[in-house]
C-alpha cells in the first residue's frame, strides 16, 4: 500500500457514520449551495454541482435537499452566504494539514483552526507552506469484494488510473481530476458499487510516523473534521 493514507481510511469510516447521523448532509448542502452560486443552478454546465448531485445521490439524500440547496445558491431562495476559505498548517511530527472549509463567518472559523492545531501539538500556517505538496486528484472508493484487483486493474488500464489500493474492504482508486467521470462511468457499468467520488488533494511527498506519533496526528486531524465548518481534512501523512 506504497503511498497510502491511512487517514483516507478512517475518513471513509467516518463518514459512513455521519451519514447515519445526517452529518454528512449538512456538509453537502453547504457544498452544493456555494458551487450553483459560484456556477449557475444548471448542472448540465456546471461540473462542480454535477459532481455534487452525483455524490448526494451516493449517500441517498433527498433530491429535495438538493433542489432547495441549489436554490439558495441561485438566490431563488433566501439563505446563508458561504465563503470556501482552506487552511494550511502542520501537525505533531511536522506532517502537512490541508483543511478545507465553508463558512459564514471568518473570524470564527480561523481562531478555532488556530485553537485546534494548537491544543493538538501543531499550529496554524501561512498561504502556500504547505499546499505545493498536494495537488488535485479525482478519488473513487468502491467496495472490493465485488472484484479482484488484478481484473480491476485490467479493466481501467486504459484510464488515466494514478493508483489502485485495498484497504479493509475499499478500493480507492486514484486519477487525473478532469477524467474522473469518465473513471466513474466506466466502473458504474461493470455494475460495482461506488462508495464515495470526490475531487480530493493527494501528496506528492508523504511522511510516515511509527504508530504512537501516528495517534496523535489522528487526533487532530479528526477533531477538524468534526468541526461545522469543515468539508475535508488533508493530510501527507502515510501511517
Amino acid at each position: 500500500m506504497a503511498g497510502h493514507s491511512k487517514w483516507s481510511t478512517i475518513k471513509h469510516k467516518k463518514a459512513k457514520e455521519d451519514a447515519k447521523r445526517g452529518k454528512a448532509f449538512t456538509k453537502l448542502i453547504k457544498e452544493i449551495t456555494v458551487a450553483a452560486r459560484s456556477g449557475g443552478g444548471d448542472p448540465t454546465g456546471n461540473a462542480k454541482l454535477r459532481l455534487l448531485l452525483e455524490k448526494a445521490k451516493e449517500i441517498n439524500m433527498p433530491k429535495e435537499n438538493a433542489e432547495r440547496a441549489i436554490k439558495r445558491g441561485t438566490g431563488e431562495l433566501p439563505g446563508v452566504s458561504y465563503e470556501p476559505i482552506t487552511y494550511e498548517g502542520y501537525g505533531p511530527h511536522g506532517i502537512a494539514v490541508l483543511v478545507d472549509t465553508l463558512t459564514d463567518n471568518k473570524n470564527r472559523t480561523v481562531s478555532d483552526m488556530r485553537r485546534i492545531f494548537s491544543s493538538k501539538g501543531g499550529n496554524l500556517a501561512e498561504t502556500g507552506s504547505v499546499s505545493w505538496i498536494f495537488e488535485k486528484k479525482g478519488m473513487i472508493q468502491l467496495l472490493a469484494e465485488e472484484i479482484e484487483e488484478d481484473e480491476l486493474l485490467e479493466k481501467l488500464i486504459d484510464h488515466d488510473i494514478d493508483n489502485i489500493v485495498k484497504d479493509e474492504g475499499i478500493f480507492f482508486i486514484t486519477c487525473e481530476a478532469k477524467s474522473l467521470m469518465q473513471v466513474k462511468k466506466a466502473i458504474q457499468e461493470m455494475g460495482l458499487t461506488i462508495e464515495n467520488t470526490d475531487l480530493e488533494w493527494i501528496p506528492k511527498n508523504t511522511t510516515k510516523l511509527d504508530e504512537q506519533q501516528a495517534q496523535k496526528a489522528y487526533e487532530l486531524l479528526s477533531t477538524l473534521d468534526d468541526h461545522d465548518d469543515v468539508q475535508n481534512v488533508y493530510t501527507n501523512l502515510t501511517q
